[in-house]
């Protein structure tokens, strides 16, 4: 009883609370909700591995395969990285249609905060 009422009474655990544990969700909630989060991880993901697969890549017309080359053999996890980064940019566009096609299905293109949020993104 003393947690429970620490954790709403708390102003910092109070944010968490409302943010995490007493998170208003709808009824209609499906797996079809997962896209987002997934976006957010896939595009996390192809960051990180884009910019360290920029420290070493060569945008130079000659040496640019022998760069590709050298990152897959000689960078630790290079080859790793790489495909990494290929499939990623593949999944983000399978979430983000998904992503789109659950909004459309569900009318949250009528939502302004919704919609304003997409478009900033």
């Amino acid at each position: 009883l003393m947690a429970h009422t620490m954790r709403k009474m708390h102003p910092l655990l109070k944010i968490i609370n409302n943010s995490f544990i007493d998170l208003p969700t709808p009824v209609n909630l499906s797996y079809w909700w997962n896209f987002g989060s997934l976006l957010g991880i896939c595009l996390m993901m192809q960051i990180i591995t884009g910019l360290f697969l920029a420290m070493h890549y060569t945008a130079d017309t000659t040496s640019a395969f022998s760069s590709v080359v050298h990152i897959c053999r000689d960078v630790n996890y290079g080859w790793l990285m790489r495909n990494i980064h290929a499939n990623g940019a593949s999944f983000f566009f399978i979430c983000i249609y998904l992503h789109i096609g659950r909004g459309a299905y569900y009318g949250s293109y009528k939502y302004k905060e919704t919609w304003n949020i997409g478009v900033i993104l």
